[in-house]
Protein backbone atom coordinates (compact mmCIF):
# COMPACT_ATOMS: atom_id res chain seq x y z
CA UNK A 1 0.00 0.00 0.00
CA UNK A 2 1.65 3.36 -0.97
CA UNK A 3 -0.09 6.78 0.08
CA UNK A 4 0.68 10.62 -0.08
CA UNK A 5 2.20 11.67 3.20
CA UNK A 6 0.71 14.19 3.62
CA UNK A 7 -2.00 16.90 2.02
CA UNK A 8 -0.35 19.27 -0.17
CA UNK A 9 3.28 17.63 0.17
CA UNK A 10 3.52 16.88 -3.31
CA UNK A 11 4.93 13.35 -4.55
CA UNK A 12 6.78 12.16 -1.44
CA UNK A 13 4.81 9.33 -0.61
CA UNK A 14 5.15 6.21 2.07
CA UNK A 15 4.37 2.68 1.27
CA UNK A 16 3.97 -0.11 3.79
CA UNK A 17 5.77 -3.16 2.88
CA UNK A 18 5.97 -5.75 6.15
CA UNK A 19 3.65 -6.46 9.71
CA UNK A 20 5.47 -8.41 12.16
CA UNK A 21 5.87 -8.32 15.97
CA UNK A 22 8.54 -7.46 18.23
CA UNK A 23 9.11 -8.68 21.95
CA UNK A 24 11.26 -6.00 23.90
CA UNK A 25 11.95 -5.51 27.62
CA UNK A 26 8.99 -3.18 27.13
CA UNK A 27 6.72 -5.58 26.46
CA UNK A 28 5.61 -7.26 22.88
CA UNK A 29 5.11 -4.05 20.30
CA UNK A 30 3.54 -4.87 16.55
CA UNK A 31 6.09 -3.38 14.26
CA UNK A 32 5.23 -2.23 10.82
CA UNK A 33 8.13 -1.47 8.34
CA UNK A 34 7.59 1.63 5.70
CA UNK A 35 9.94 2.65 2.93
CA UNK A 36 10.02 6.47 1.42
CA UNK A 37 10.06 7.57 -2.02
CA UNK A 38 13.19 8.44 -1.68
CA UNK A 39 14.05 4.71 -0.56
CA UNK A 40 14.88 5.30 3.21
CA UNK A 41 13.31 2.06 5.50
CA UNK A 42 11.83 3.20 8.40
CA UNK A 43 9.68 1.28 11.17
CA UNK A 44 6.70 2.20 13.70
CA UNK A 45 6.45 -0.08 17.05
CA UNK A 46 2.85 0.13 17.87
CA UNK A 47 0.93 -0.92 21.55
CA UNK A 48 -2.60 -1.01 21.80
CA UNK A 49 -5.48 0.03 19.52
CA UNK A 50 -4.32 3.44 18.33
CA UNK A 51 -6.94 3.95 15.92
CA UNK A 52 -9.43 6.31 17.04
CA UNK A 53 -7.44 7.01 20.30
CA UNK A 54 -5.42 10.05 20.95
CA UNK A 55 -2.16 7.62 21.68
CA UNK A 56 0.94 8.51 22.88
CA UNK A 57 3.71 9.55 19.55
CA UNK A 58 7.74 9.96 19.68
CA UNK A 59 9.09 10.42 16.79
CA UNK A 60 12.29 9.14 16.71
CA UNK A 61 15.53 9.94 14.34
CA UNK A 62 17.77 7.72 13.48
CA UNK A 63 20.90 7.85 16.09
CA UNK A 64 23.67 4.81 16.07
CA UNK A 65 25.76 6.16 18.31
CA UNK A 66 23.09 7.08 20.84
CA UNK A 67 20.76 4.43 20.19
CA UNK A 68 23.32 1.00 19.80
CA UNK A 69 26.37 2.37 21.44
CA UNK A 70 24.84 3.97 24.16
CA UNK A 71 26.48 6.81 23.84
CA UNK A 72 26.63 9.65 26.55
CA UNK A 73 26.99 12.65 24.23
CA UNK A 74 23.86 12.95 23.23
CA UNK A 75 20.17 11.87 25.07
CA UNK A 76 19.18 9.92 21.98
CA UNK A 77 19.22 6.77 23.67
CA UNK A 78 17.92 7.32 26.74
CA UNK A 79 14.69 8.96 25.16
CA UNK A 80 14.18 6.31 22.71
CA UNK A 81 14.19 3.55 25.80
CA UNK A 82 12.13 6.33 27.84
CA UNK A 83 9.65 6.42 25.05
CA UNK A 84 9.05 2.64 25.24
CA UNK A 85 8.72 2.59 28.79
CA UNK A 86 5.95 5.57 28.81
CA UNK A 87 4.32 3.75 26.17
CA UNK A 88 4.25 -0.01 27.46
CA UNK A 89 3.07 1.52 30.93
CA UNK A 90 0.09 3.27 28.83
CA UNK A 91 -0.69 0.55 26.78
CA UNK A 92 -1.04 2.67 23.84
CA UNK A 93 0.91 4.21 21.82
CA UNK A 94 3.97 4.56 18.32
CA UNK A 95 7.40 5.08 18.17
CA UNK A 96 8.40 6.35 14.90
CA UNK A 97 11.73 5.84 14.06
CA UNK A 98 13.04 7.20 11.35
CA UNK A 99 16.28 6.52 9.11
CA UNK A 100 18.35 8.88 7.35
CA UNK A 101 17.87 11.10 10.36
CA UNK A 102 21.16 10.73 11.37
CA UNK A 103 23.08 13.49 13.09
CA UNK A 104 20.01 15.72 12.41
CA UNK A 105 20.06 14.81 8.78
CA UNK A 106 23.73 15.17 8.23
CA UNK A 107 24.52 11.63 7.73
CA UNK A 108 26.84 9.48 10.28
CA UNK A 109 30.88 10.40 8.73
CA UNK A 110 29.55 14.14 8.49
CA UNK A 111 28.36 14.06 12.27
CA UNK A 112 31.35 12.39 13.15
CA UNK A 113 33.27 15.23 11.46
CA UNK A 114 31.10 17.37 13.58
CA UNK A 115 32.00 15.74 17.04
CA UNK A 116 35.49 16.56 16.08
CA UNK A 117 35.15 20.04 16.27
CA UNK A 118 32.76 19.67 19.46
CA UNK A 119 36.07 18.27 20.82
CA UNK A 120 37.64 21.70 20.30
CA UNK A 121 35.08 23.45 21.95
CA UNK A 122 32.63 24.37 18.91
CA UNK A 123 28.97 23.74 19.74
CA UNK A 124 26.71 21.61 17.56
CA UNK A 125 24.91 24.41 15.78
CA UNK A 126 28.13 25.68 14.80
CA UNK A 127 30.01 22.69 14.22
CA UNK A 128 27.58 21.86 11.31
CA UNK A 129 27.45 25.65 9.81
CA UNK A 130 31.78 25.40 9.60
CA UNK A 131 31.46 22.21 7.89
CA UNK A 132 28.85 23.93 5.55
CA UNK A 133 26.00 22.07 6.51
CA UNK A 134 22.72 22.57 7.78
CA UNK A 135 22.08 22.97 11.04
CA UNK A 136 19.09 20.13 10.72
CA UNK A 137 18.27 18.61 7.62
CA UNK A 138 15.73 16.70 8.97
CA UNK A 139 11.86 16.68 7.12
CA UNK A 140 9.16 14.85 8.62
CA UNK A 141 6.53 13.78 6.13
CA UNK A 142 7.59 10.05 6.38
CA UNK A 143 6.31 10.46 10.00
CA UNK A 144 3.21 11.73 9.37
CA UNK A 145 2.40 9.79 6.23
CA UNK A 146 2.92 6.53 8.44
CA UNK A 147 0.54 8.23 10.88
CA UNK A 148 -1.93 8.49 8.16
CA UNK A 149 -1.33 4.90 7.38
CA UNK A 150 -2.16 3.44 10.87
CA UNK A 151 -5.14 5.96 11.18
CA UNK A 152 -4.03 8.24 13.48
CA UNK A 153 -4.36 11.96 13.10
CA UNK A 154 -5.08 13.29 16.90
CA UNK A 155 -1.99 12.48 19.16
CA UNK A 156 0.10 13.25 22.13
CA UNK A 157 3.49 14.28 21.11
CA UNK A 158 6.63 13.10 23.12
CA UNK A 159 9.26 15.77 22.39
CA UNK A 160 10.95 18.63 23.77
CA UNK A 161 11.48 20.12 20.13
CA UNK A 162 8.58 22.30 19.07
CA UNK A 163 10.01 22.08 15.39
CA UNK A 164 8.54 18.08 14.99
CA UNK A 165 5.03 19.81 16.41
CA UNK A 166 5.20 22.30 13.70
CA UNK A 167 6.16 19.96 11.09
CA UNK A 168 3.68 17.04 12.05
CA UNK A 169 0.50 19.85 12.33
CA UNK A 170 1.29 21.45 8.70
CA UNK A 171 1.21 18.04 7.34
CA UNK A 172 -2.13 17.41 8.68
CA UNK A 173 -1.79 15.70 12.14
CA UNK A 174 -3.27 17.37 15.64
CA UNK A 175 -1.11 17.60 18.45
CA UNK A 176 -3.17 18.36 21.49
CA UNK A 177 -0.53 17.60 23.77
CA UNK A 178 3.39 17.95 23.77
CA UNK A 179 5.74 17.36 26.42
CA UNK A 180 9.04 16.37 26.73
CA UNK A 181 10.88 12.84 28.49
CA UNK A 182 12.93 14.86 31.30
CA UNK A 183 15.85 12.77 31.08
CA UNK A 184 18.00 13.51 33.21
CA UNK A 185 21.17 15.41 31.73
CA UNK A 186 25.01 13.70 31.94
CA UNK A 187 27.72 16.33 32.59
CA UNK A 188 28.90 14.50 29.17
CA UNK A 189 25.92 15.64 27.20
CA UNK A 190 24.49 19.10 29.45
CA UNK A 191 26.93 21.62 26.66
CA UNK A 192 24.87 19.52 23.78
CA UNK A 193 21.59 20.04 25.79
CA UNK A 194 21.84 23.76 26.57
CA UNK A 195 22.95 24.61 23.12
CA UNK A 196 19.62 22.67 21.60
CA UNK A 197 17.33 24.74 24.43
CA UNK A 198 19.55 28.15 23.59
CA UNK A 199 19.65 27.58 20.12
CA UNK A 200 16.98 25.17 18.90
CA UNK A 201 13.97 26.63 20.65
CA UNK A 202 13.97 22.95 22.79
CA UNK A 203 12.06 23.45 25.67
CA UNK A 204 13.56 22.76 29.25
CA UNK A 205 15.30 26.14 30.50
CA UNK A 206 12.09 27.80 31.67
CA UNK A 207 10.80 24.32 33.38
CA UNK A 208 14.43 24.12 35.13
CA UNK A 209 14.43 27.67 36.40
CA UNK A 210 11.08 27.20 37.75
CA UNK A 211 11.62 24.03 39.51
CA UNK A 212 14.78 25.37 40.47
CA UNK A 213 13.10 28.09 42.68
CA UNK A 214 10.51 25.87 43.82
CA UNK A 215 13.26 23.81 45.30
CA UNK A 216 14.89 26.32 46.67
CA UNK A 217 11.44 27.86 48.58
CA UNK A 218 10.35 30.76 46.49
CA UNK A 219 7.67 30.92 43.82
CA UNK A 220 8.73 32.52 40.28
CA UNK A 221 6.62 35.43 39.56
CA UNK A 222 5.77 35.79 35.83
CA UNK A 223 4.09 34.06 32.62
CA UNK A 224 5.06 30.53 31.70
CA UNK A 225 2.96 27.88 29.69
CA UNK A 226 3.84 24.08 28.79
CA UNK A 227 6.22 22.13 31.81
CA UNK A 228 6.98 25.10 33.49
CA UNK A 229 3.12 26.20 34.09
CA UNK A 230 2.32 22.57 35.15
CA UNK A 231 5.39 22.53 37.78
CA UNK A 232 4.12 25.89 39.04
CA UNK A 233 0.18 24.99 39.48
CA UNK A 234 1.05 21.39 41.02
CA UNK A 235 4.21 22.41 43.47
CA UNK A 236 4.08 25.94 43.82
CA UNK A 237 1.36 25.36 46.90
CA UNK A 238 4.01 23.28 48.64
CA UNK A 239 5.98 25.61 48.87
CA UNK A 240 3.26 28.46 49.34
CA UNK A 241 1.40 27.09 52.07
CA UNK A 242 3.74 25.78 54.95
CA UNK A 243 2.60 26.92 58.25
CA UNK A 244 4.08 29.96 60.24
CA UNK A 245 5.97 27.54 62.38
CA UNK A 246 7.44 26.30 59.35
CA UNK A 247 6.08 22.30 58.81
CA UNK A 248 4.50 21.02 56.21
CA UNK A 249 3.11 17.38 56.05
CA UNK A 250 2.28 15.39 53.12
CA UNK A 251 1.20 11.95 52.25
CA UNK A 252 1.53 10.18 49.33
CA UNK A 253 0.56 6.37 48.27
CA UNK A 254 0.04 4.97 44.78
CA UNK A 255 -2.14 1.92 45.07
CA UNK A 256 -4.55 -0.07 42.26
CA UNK A 257 -8.31 0.92 41.99
CA UNK A 258 -9.28 -1.62 44.67
CA UNK A 259 -7.15 -0.26 47.32
CA UNK A 260 -4.09 -2.49 47.08
CA UNK A 261 -0.49 -1.29 46.97
CA UNK A 262 1.11 -4.89 46.01
CA UNK A 263 -0.22 -8.44 44.99
CA UNK A 264 -0.44 -10.89 47.63
CA UNK A 265 2.77 -12.47 47.22
CA UNK A 266 3.94 -8.36 47.89
CA UNK A 267 5.26 -7.63 44.82
CA UNK A 268 4.77 -3.69 44.22
CA UNK A 269 6.80 -3.06 40.96
CA UNK A 270 5.07 -1.31 40.21
CA UNK A 271 1.63 -0.57 40.75
CA UNK A 272 1.64 3.37 39.20
CA UNK A 273 3.62 4.34 36.21
CA UNK A 274 7.43 6.13 35.62
CA UNK A 275 4.77 10.11 35.80
CA UNK A 276 3.75 9.09 39.04
CA UNK A 277 7.17 7.97 40.18
CA UNK A 278 8.69 11.56 39.06
CA UNK A 279 6.19 13.04 40.82
CA UNK A 280 6.83 11.40 44.04
CA UNK A 281 10.54 12.21 43.35
CA UNK A 282 9.66 15.91 42.85
CA UNK A 283 8.02 15.54 46.54
CA UNK A 284 10.68 14.00 48.06
CA UNK A 285 12.94 17.21 46.51
CA UNK A 286 10.31 19.67 47.77
CA UNK A 287 10.61 18.54 51.50
CA UNK A 288 13.18 18.18 54.42
CA UNK A 289 12.59 13.99 55.18
CA UNK A 290 10.98 11.52 53.61
CA UNK A 291 8.87 9.05 56.36
CA UNK A 292 8.62 5.05 55.71
CA UNK A 293 7.73 2.02 58.02
CA UNK A 294 10.22 -1.04 58.58
CA UNK A 295 7.57 -3.02 56.54
CA UNK A 296 8.10 -1.27 53.31
CA UNK A 297 11.87 -1.08 53.88
CA UNK A 298 12.11 -4.82 54.57
CA UNK A 299 9.82 -5.53 51.31
CA UNK A 300 10.86 -3.06 48.54
CA UNK A 301 14.97 -1.97 49.85
CA UNK A 302 13.66 1.71 48.66
CA UNK A 303 16.34 3.68 48.39
CA UNK A 304 14.31 7.34 49.01
CA UNK A 305 16.55 9.48 47.32
CA UNK A 306 15.67 11.64 44.26
CA UNK A 307 16.59 10.45 41.21
CA UNK A 308 14.52 11.23 38.25
CA UNK A 309 14.30 14.96 39.01
CA UNK A 310 17.16 17.45 40.31
CA UNK A 311 16.49 18.65 43.70
CA UNK A 312 18.40 17.75 47.21
CA UNK A 313 17.84 14.21 49.03
CA UNK A 314 15.80 14.24 52.05
CA UNK A 315 16.67 12.47 55.16
CA UNK A 316 15.49 9.36 54.73
CA UNK A 317 13.39 8.53 58.31
CA UNK A 318 12.35 4.76 58.90
CA UNK A 319 9.86 3.98 61.62
CA UNK A 320 11.40 0.82 63.17
CA UNK A 321 10.51 0.11 66.85
CA UNK A 322 11.81 -3.47 67.46
CA UNK A 323 14.70 -2.57 64.73
CA UNK A 324 13.88 -5.10 62.48
CA UNK A 325 15.13 -3.98 58.59
CA UNK A 326 17.75 -5.82 57.25
CA UNK A 327 21.24 -4.90 58.20
CA UNK A 328 22.01 -4.69 53.99
CA UNK A 329 18.77 -1.90 53.39
CA UNK A 330 19.95 0.31 50.96
CA UNK A 331 18.86 2.73 53.44
CA UNK A 332 21.52 1.65 55.82
CA UNK A 333 23.78 0.81 53.25
CA UNK A 334 23.96 3.34 50.83
CA UNK A 335 25.59 7.03 51.75
CA UNK A 336 23.37 9.53 48.79
CA UNK A 337 21.35 10.61 51.75
CA UNK A 338 21.62 10.45 55.75
CA UNK A 339 19.17 8.09 57.01
CA UNK A 340 17.83 8.39 60.77
CA UNK A 341 16.48 5.30 61.74
CA UNK A 342 14.10 5.71 64.73
CA UNK A 343 13.90 2.30 67.18
CA UNK A 344 12.33 1.51 70.50
CA UNK A 345 13.67 1.67 73.83
CA UNK A 346 14.76 -1.89 73.65
CA UNK A 347 15.68 -2.60 70.00
CA UNK A 348 18.95 -4.35 69.44
CA UNK A 349 20.59 -2.46 66.40
CA UNK A 350 24.11 -3.12 65.23
CA UNK A 351 27.04 -1.55 66.92
CA UNK A 352 28.77 -0.67 63.19
CA UNK A 353 26.70 1.61 61.25
CA UNK A 354 27.52 3.64 58.30
CA UNK A 355 28.44 7.28 58.80
CA UNK A 356 25.51 8.58 57.27
CA UNK A 357 23.16 6.07 59.68
CA UNK A 358 21.58 8.14 62.89
CA UNK A 359 20.23 6.06 65.50
CA UNK A 360 17.46 7.75 67.96
CA UNK A 361 15.65 5.44 70.82
CA UNK A 362 11.76 6.31 71.18
CA UNK A 363 9.50 5.99 73.58
CA UNK A 364 6.31 3.98 72.04
CA UNK A 365 4.33 6.54 72.47
CA UNK A 366 6.95 9.09 70.48
CA UNK A 367 5.71 7.01 67.35
CA UNK A 368 2.22 8.76 67.08
CA UNK A 369 2.06 10.43 64.54
CA UNK A 370 1.55 13.84 66.33
CA UNK A 371 4.35 12.98 68.19
CA UNK A 372 6.70 11.71 65.50
CA UNK A 373 6.19 14.87 63.85
CA UNK A 374 7.44 16.97 66.78
CA UNK A 375 10.74 14.84 66.84
CA UNK A 376 11.34 16.03 63.64
CA UNK A 377 11.04 19.30 63.70
CA UNK A 378 13.14 19.58 66.82
CA UNK A 379 15.67 18.12 64.86
CA UNK A 380 15.13 20.68 62.23
CA UNK A 381 12.87 18.65 59.95
CA UNK A 382 9.39 20.59 59.63
CA UNK A 383 9.00 19.72 56.10
CA UNK A 384 8.21 15.76 56.13
CA UNK A 385 6.66 13.32 53.18
CA UNK A 386 4.81 10.37 54.91
CA UNK A 387 5.84 7.83 51.74
CA UNK A 388 4.42 4.20 53.01
CA UNK A 389 3.56 2.17 53.21
CA UNK A 390 -0.30 1.63 53.09
CA UNK A 391 -0.26 1.48 57.02
CA UNK A 392 1.92 3.85 58.03
CA UNK A 393 0.50 6.61 55.81
CA UNK A 394 -3.12 5.71 57.10
CA UNK A 395 -1.92 6.19 60.73
CA UNK A 396 -1.00 9.80 59.42
CA UNK A 397 -4.10 10.23 57.76
CA UNK A 398 -6.24 8.20 60.97
CA UNK A 399 -4.38 11.19 63.45
CA UNK A 400 -5.22 14.26 61.22
CA UNK A 401 -1.57 14.99 60.58
CA UNK A 402 -1.71 15.44 56.69
CA UNK A 403 -1.97 18.65 55.66
CA UNK A 404 -1.83 17.07 52.08
CA UNK A 405 -2.45 13.94 50.99
CA UNK A 406 -1.75 12.45 47.00
CA UNK A 407 -3.30 9.57 46.09
CA UNK A 408 -2.31 7.91 43.02
CA UNK A 409 -4.22 5.29 41.31
CA UNK A 410 -3.82 2.97 38.51
CA UNK A 411 -6.13 1.82 36.42
CA UNK A 412 -5.55 -1.88 37.08
CA UNK A 413 -7.99 -4.53 39.43
CA UNK A 414 -5.39 -6.35 42.12
CA UNK A 415 -8.74 -8.50 43.82
CA UNK A 416 -6.51 -9.24 46.73
CA UNK A 417 -3.07 -7.97 48.29
CA UNK A 418 -1.04 -5.24 50.43
CA UNK A 419 -3.97 -3.20 51.46
CA UNK A 420 -3.54 0.93 50.79
CA UNK A 421 -5.30 3.72 52.95
CA UNK A 422 -7.50 1.69 55.39
CA UNK A 423 -8.81 3.78 58.29
CA UNK A 424 -11.61 3.71 61.04
CA UNK A 425 -14.21 4.81 58.68
CA UNK A 426 -17.56 6.38 59.82
CA UNK A 427 -21.22 5.17 60.39
CA UNK A 428 -22.60 7.24 57.70
CA UNK A 429 -21.28 8.57 54.20
CA UNK A 430 -21.86 12.02 55.28
CA UNK A 431 -19.56 11.91 58.10
CA UNK A 432 -16.92 10.45 55.27
CA UNK A 433 -13.32 12.24 55.35
CA UNK A 434 -13.43 15.03 52.47
CA UNK A 435 -11.40 17.96 51.46
CA UNK A 436 -10.91 20.11 49.02
CA UNK A 437 -9.18 18.54 46.06
CA UNK A 438 -7.22 18.46 42.78
CA UNK A 439 -6.90 15.91 40.14
CA UNK A 440 -3.45 15.37 37.71
CA UNK A 441 -3.45 12.99 35.03
CA UNK A 442 -0.15 10.93 35.04
CA UNK A 443 -0.21 9.13 32.07
CA UNK A 444 -2.80 6.20 32.39
CA UNK A 445 -3.15 7.21 36.51
CA UNK A 446 -5.42 9.55 38.22
CA UNK A 447 -3.95 11.39 41.15
CA UNK A 448 -6.15 13.00 43.57
CA UNK A 449 -4.68 15.65 45.82
CA UNK A 450 -6.56 16.25 48.75
CA UNK A 451 -5.93 19.19 50.32
CA UNK A 452 -7.12 18.56 54.70
CA UNK A 453 -5.11 21.78 55.67
CA UNK A 454 -7.46 23.61 53.62
CA UNK A 455 -10.81 21.40 54.57
CA UNK A 456 -13.62 23.81 56.47
CA UNK A 457 -14.98 22.08 59.46
CA UNK A 458 -18.82 20.68 59.19
CA UNK A 459 -20.91 22.88 61.90
CA UNK A 460 -22.09 20.60 64.72
CA UNK A 461 -26.40 21.26 64.30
Amino acid sequence: MSIESAPGWGASQIERVVETVLPTRHGVFRMVGYRDSEGNEHVALIQGDIEGSVPLVRVHSECLTGDALGSYRCDCGEQLDASLQRISEEGTGVVIYVRGHEGRGIGLLEKLRAYALQDQGVDTVDANTTLGLPVDARDYQQSTGILLDLGVTRIRLLSSNPAKQEALESGGITVLARSGLNIAQRPENASYIATKRARMRHDGEPAQDVWRHLTEGTVPQGSVHGLAAELLTRYGPLVQDTRPDGRLVIGQLGQSLDGFIASRTGDARFVTGSEDREHLHRLRALVDAVVIGASTVTADDCLLTVRAVDGPNPVRVVLDPSGRIPQGSAVLTDGAAPTLWLVGLEAVVPISLAEHVTVRRLAAEDFEPRRLLDVLADRGFPRVLVEGGGHTVSRFLEASALDRLYLTCAPILVGDGVPGIRFTGSDALSDALSAPVRRFEFGRDICTEFHFSAAVPTPVA
